[in-house]
């Protein structure tokens, strides 16, 4: 049997920036790694022999990133580069050469944006077990409208009776998760054009009675956007997924008690990072590589790319410091503010729910929410 994969990878991944600015969505780090290699490693586990990366934004970039992963996981890996873009559903039909080819008889597609307990393997034996086109994820939150809603009876996984692609009036609060695995046949209903999966192809398999939907155990989030990303991360950092794969890189708190990590387990270290006396981390914090955290230091729920600093007495909370930006002395940086790379905060600086753009420098208060500097 040949399994087989494709993400969706294309777009600006405008509402990330100013991180995207600097590199293509899929490859900013999420935990110390490419989000999309937390799928591909998903994949990779799940038993998948080819997965497609369909993209349509900085393709080069893409290739070159994912040769070193092509060969630590040892799986094929290869690109279907939209000329425009082609939606959520158009980009299986591009690729319908390389996903039907090798007498595929299943394919799974993830969306990019998505970090979760990914269950791949239980997924794809669902599906073979009720033999249809399509099976969708999905996972219960708290406000549907955002989302593809899926109503299956009595709200149990099984047989989706419709699909509601982000609805005005409250149908249910199981949604979509953006994971999926279908037979090869379906992409006979796939035409090459811009086309939603959701909006689609869908509400017509549903009709039809070929769609399935199995309920993600487990944390699920869509970290397309900052607040949405750092949420994410605190729900990974507390997870069993997280607890599984990353033990040997979490913060341990010093014999001296020079600095102190708070709930050790939901801080995760990258390599050679320097931390000054005083220091409090955690919790719920990334950081990454090369990364310099001064004397007396606060840092929590947030995320330091690699060859970023925090200077002494600095606080950063809720926040994410692009790479090698930094963060000066007895500064506060809180609510969701962006650092994009080879940025800089002065010292004795408040800056509250900011996206600092790419090679900038903020030498004042920052208290209005919801600025960007250019």
């Amino acid at each position: 049997m040949t399994v087989k994969a494709l993400i969706l990878v294309g777009g600006y991944g405008t509402r990330l920036r100013p991180l995207t600015f600097s590199t293509a969505k899929p490859l900013i780090h999420f935990a110390n790694k490419p989000i999309v290699v937390h799928q591909i490693e998903a994949l990779k586990k799940a038993g998948c022999s080819e997965i497609v990366l369909a993209v349509n934004y900085k393709p080069q970039e893409m290739i070159d990133a994912m040769k070193q992963y092509e060969e630590k996981y040892q799986v094929k890996i290869t690109y279907s580069v939209e000329n425009e873009p082609l939606g959520t559903a158009g980009p299986l039909a591009l690729a319908r050469d390389i996903l039907s080819a090798d007498n595929t008889e299943y394919f799974f597609v993830l969306n990019s944006d998505v970090i979760c307990e990914y269950s791949l393997d239980e997924l794809l034996l669902y599906h073979k077990n009720h033999g249809k086109e399509g099976t969708i994820m999905v996972t219960k939150v708290d406000d549907p409208s955002k989302y593809g809603v899926v109503v299956t009876q009595d709200g149990k996984q099984g047989e989706i009776e419709k699909f509601v692609e982000k609805p005005k009036q409250f149908v249910g609060d199981r949604i979509n998760a953006g994971i999926y695995v279908f037979s090869t046949n379906v992409l006979d209903r796939i035409e090459l054009r811009p086309t939603s999966i959701e909006r689609e192809i869908f509400p017509l398999m549903a009709r039809d009675k070929q769609l399935y939907a199995m309920d993600l155990k487990g944390f699920w989030m869509d970290i397309g956007q900052p607040k949405d990303y750092i949420t994410g991360m605190c729900m990974y950092l507390n997870s069993e997924k997280h607890l599984r794969e990353n033990s040997e890189h979490f913060a341990k708190n010093p014999e001296d008690g020079s600095y102190k990590i708070i709930n050790e387990t939901s801080v995760l270290l990258g390599e050679n990072v320097k931390i000054g006396r005083g220091a409090v981390i955690g919790p719920n914090v990334v950081i990454g590589d090369n990364v310099i955290i001064g004397e007396g230091a606060r840092i929590t729920r947030s995320t330091l790319f690699e060859s970023s600093q925090v200077k002494d007495h600095a606080l950063v909370k809720s926040s994410i410091i692009g790479w090698k930006s930094t963060v000066g002395r007895w500064s506060r940086i809180a609510n969701e503010t962006v650092l994009g790379e080879d940025t800089h905060v002065a010292d004795e600086v408040f800056v509250n729910n900011l996206k600092l753009l790419p090679h900038k420098t903020v030498t004042e208060d920052i208290l209005e929410p919801g600025q960007i500097i250019m």
